[in-house]
């Protein structure tokens, strides 16, 4: 029996390399998640709407509160009522429209066509993934394989892709990004045409990310941090080609601002002050007048946007004039800053929520399924569960485990300036990245949602936290953590 399994072992890294064993495992785990009935993913939380009337589908039934919609109807005449809707996922989605009408119906539309185009880019993200982490064909580097698809194919995040929530082109860009930044600090042997290939790859990733809505535009300054990486292999062309397109990756995220829905921004804007500075301040109604706001707004702590049995609908126009036009971002940061007892706690709650990947608030299986109102599946969660009990769940230790890796990492960088190894220095640039995100995420989720669906808003500070804890176990494993692969490892 152990001379067979040997023989399995053998065959397996003779034909299989690591990257693609990943995508053998995620395809399979996912596979039966999402296409497999009864199919999972992610109810409407009552976000969908605008992105369905967007993109000319709507719903064929009564909805049914905490169950996941399988099936939305196709307009068949054009539809001058749509929203204003800017987002990086309306690729993703146009796509997924025309294949449906391609193979399946012009009328009906099913949303696995979009778990599969979503799910064919997450696999392609997923190999360039595996492929930057591991080195060679010894058998630890497929455990790291296994490793890796645990926690990047966790069902928390592949639940994403039957759902019209952003998060599943977060999933698919964060990967994507990464993974090719690292490949092309890899080593010195690729050719020109390679290297071009990974630096697109990572501008185009990175730029439909910080477009998916105006919330992930900040980011656009981690992803800047991780490309400086790229400045001592450029010639000085293209150092001026990369800042060029840099400066588009600002644009776009500029672009997501200016055209967000205004409806949306609204509720954004309403919920941070009511669910955020008024829901965590002690004397709310003096916090509101020191800012100039009349204090009487105070009794709006803790509402929502629709809620029902409101003191003022935040809708009519003297609250939309008195209240919520008196206040904007720059209002709300002033106000934390100059509060930082309050910030703090605010933090704090995004501290615990940010390891919790999986959407608790809705269910993941439809009707016909069988299974109970808001019914969760567990089928592939094991490292989602884990994170989410075990996690720190203090900002404080997220800004230690931040200074921990910019430490560790800047004294590779080091190593790498004096030895001429300019993948230190890289490698030191993509970590600085996503130690950004952990902050910037966590803040503006704050400063723009107050404690509204705060794990959905901090789904990119979760992914970087996995890429951290990936390259490091990655670096140990492969004895790399201050040196550089030698040149022509295999791929």
């Amino acid at each position: 029996m152990k001379r067979k399994v040997t023989q399995f072992g053998r065959m397996v890294q003779q034909w299989c390399s690591p990257a693609a064993f990943a995508v053998l495992l995620a395809g399979v785990a996912g596979g039966i998640l999402l296409f497999v009935p009864p199919v999972a993913g992610y109810a409407d939380n009552g976000g969908f709407a605008r992105v369905l009337a967007h993109h000319g589908l709507y719903r064929t039934g009564a909805a049914t509160p905490g169950y996941l919609t399988p099936t939305y109807g196709i307009m068949q005449y054009f539809n001058d009522n749509a929203p204003a809707f800017f987002s990086s996922q309306s690729l993703f989605v146009r796509l997924a429209i025309g294949l449906n009408r391609l193979l399946f119906s012009w009328t009906v539309f099913d949303v696995r066509f979009l778990a599969a185009v979503y799910f064919l880019c997450f696999l392609g993200a997923l190999y360039l993934a595996v492929q930057a982490l591991t080195s060679g064909r010894a058998l630890r580097q497929y455990v790291l394989a296994a490793v890796c698809t645990a926690v990047f194919a966790d069902s928390s995040g592949l639940l994403y892709f039957n759902s019209f929530y952003g998060q599943a082109v977060l999933l698919i860009t964060g990967m994507a990004a990464v993974a090719a930044l690292l490949l092309l600090g890899r080593s010195r042997d690729h050719a020109a045409w390679q290297r071009a290939g990974l630096v697109l790859l990572f501008l185009f990733s990175a730029g439909l990310l910080v477009s998916v809505n105006a919330e992930n535009s900040g980011l656009a300054l981690s992803y800047i941090v991780m490309a400086l990486g790229l400045l001592p292999r450029l010639t000085r062309a293209g150092k001026i080609v990369l800042g060029g397109a840099l400066t588009t990756l600002v644009a776009a995220g500029a672009v997501a601002i200016a055209l967000a829905s205004p409806e949306l921004a609204r509720v954004d804007h309403y919920q941070s002050m009511s669910r955020g500075v008024l829901l965590q301040d002690k004397n709310p109604g003096k916090a509101l007048k020191s800012g100039g706001i009349n204090p009487q707004f105070a009794l709006m702590r803790g509402t929502t946007y629709y809620q029902s049995g409101l003191p003022a609908s935040p809708r009519e126009s003297d609250m939309q004039r008195f209240f919520i036009q008196r206040f904007d971002d720059m209002w709300l940061l002033r106000y934390y800053v100059s509060h930082p007892v309050v910030f703090g706690r605010m933090l704090d709650l995004a501290a615990k929520d940010a390891q919790l990947t999986q959407v608790k608030s809705v269910g993941d299986y439809p009707a016909a399924s069988g299974r109970g109102k808001n019914a969760q599946t567990h089928w592939f969660t094991g490292f989602s569960t884990v994170m989410g009990t075990f996690f720190p769940a203090k900002f404080a230790f997220y800004i230690l485990l931040a200074a921990f890796f910019l430490l560790l990492y800047a004294i590779g960088a080091y190593q790498g300036l004096r030895q001429d190894q300019d993948w230190l220095v890289m490698k030191f640039a993509v970590v600085a990245g996503l130690s950004l995100t952990l902050i910037i995420g966590m803040v503006t989720a704050v400063v723009e949602n107050g404690d509204t669906n705060l794990a959905q808003h901090l789904f990119m500070v979760a992914q970087s936290t996995d890429w951290l804890l990936l390259i490091l176990l990655s670096d140990v494993a492969n004895g790399t953590l201050f040196k550089a692969r030698p040149a022509g490892v295999a791929k």
